[in-house]
């Protein structure tokens, strides 16, 4: 792209904080240049890992940084929650090279934002142009069988179907705030039998003598973390076979962004028994990980779903993510919003099958969102009044 060069970083380190976050923004936390950093620091993401950083930079000819692009080179397809496994089984089968392929995404976040960084002053066509245009330069100069870009904006999907990507079609359940006053003018835009449930399952977690805390900021301490901690690897171990996060991960996430945290912890007896790690964008709350060790009904939904619906509202948030899959959370007011993804294919066989079983995903991926919102838990708009 003329005016524009491209350079490739090894780590986020190699490029100035400032630099990095004048266009990646401050609405999202996962890209925030602190959050990858992290990442990489603690030693999540690294090559043996299977997670090689090849961020790109975009400047002009002043050297100023215009565009920046987080990118790994992956050796499997672990912790990206949009899967493409089957792929590379079948590519696999077929005598072609599946791995390592190319991914633009926050490592372990199934979180929509922007992947295509621009600076605000810049032209973002250009900039999110040159960025694509470097990494697919990238992928062919290495022989690599597939770029991916995963939970994009609506935006920067639009974008890169029409350079020629493949669109996917995923969907998470997300929580929006219409407006409400407190929790209870949420209830009461709800089906009675729904309200009621809630009620229900609130009064339940709280029952054993639960105390349920907000921590964020100055409220945090390492002491909540190593709780939180405790929790993470206990469920972690139990549910996924192998965390992906270690301590000082959260220490260094701490350290660096203790403003956009917002821990939700449980306790009985003094004790610390549960914890829900959430981050905080500028209209967002992004529910992360969950962790126990008592299991009290209902309490996983009192610190991941109500808690924060209440922190929503009470900041004036406009909505919730609560994270991949779970469809329990539709009648807890999490309805279903589509997330989409983007795929560049080198080998042109393997791209028209790709793209044949996308169309089925799709059509199917349709109906499913349209089914579930049929079984919105929401009062319909022309019913009368509900009474207890």
């Amino acid at each position: 792209m003329s005016g524009l060069s491209i350079r490739v970083l090894k780590t986020i380190a190699e490029i100035a904080a400032a630099e990095w976050d004048a266009c990646a923004g401050d609405d999202n936390p996962f890209v925030a240049h602190a959050f990858l950093n992290a990442l990489e620091q603690a030693g999540c993401v690294t090559p043996r890992q299977g997670w090689q950083p090849t961020h790109l930079v975009a400047a002009n000819d002043s050297g100023a940084v215009l565009g920046c692009m987080p990118l790994y080179f992956k050796g499997h397809s672990q912790g990206e929650y949009i899967f493409d496994h089957g792929w590379a089984e079948a590519y696999e089968r077929a005598g072609g090279r599946y791995y390592p392929k190319l991914l633009c995404a926050v490592p372990f976040s199934p979180v929509t934002g922007p992947r295509l960084l621009c600076h605000p002053d810049a032209d973002a066509q250009a900039v999110r142009a040159a960025l694509l245009g470097g990494a697919l330069a990238l992928a062919e100069r290495h022989g690599i069988s597939s770029l991916h870009l995963n939970f994009l904006t609506p935006e920067e999907n639009d974008f890169a179907v029409a350079q020629g990507l493949l669109p996917r079609l995923g969907e998470q359940f997300h929580w929006h705030n219409d407006g409400y006053g407190d929790f209870e003018d949420f209830l009461a835009a709800l089906a009675s039998r729904k309200r009621k449930a809630i009620k229900r399952e609130r009064r339940e977690a709280a029952a054993p003598g639960i105390e349920i805390l907000r921590l964020s900021g100055n409220d945090l301490t390492p002491a909540h973390w190593d709780a939180f901690y405790d929790f993470y690897m206990d469920t972690g171990s139990r549910k996924w076979g192998r965390p992906y996060l270690n301590r000082d991960f959260f220490t260094r996430l701490h350290e660096t962004m203790a403003d956009k945290i917002l821990l939700v912890m449980a306790r009985r007896n003094g004790q610390w028994i549960a914890g829900a790690w959430n981050m905080l964008g500028s209209d967002t709350l992004f529910g992360r990980n969950w962790g126990c060790i008592e299991h009290h009904p209902f309490l996983h939904f009192e610190c991941c779903y109500y808690q924060a619906i209440e922190h929503a509202i009470e900041h004036g948030l406009a909505r919730v993510e609560a994270g991949a899959q779970g469809e329990h959370k539709l009648a807890r007011g999490y309805l279903p919003a589509p997330i989409h993804s983007a795929h560049w294919i080198a080998d042109p066989g393997f791209r028209r099958a790709v793209a044949n079983y996308l169309n089925e995903e799709r059509d199917h991926m349709l109906g499913l969102i349209e089914a579930l919102d049929a079984h919105s838990p929401f009062r319909q708009t022309e019913a009368a009044p509900e009474t207890e």
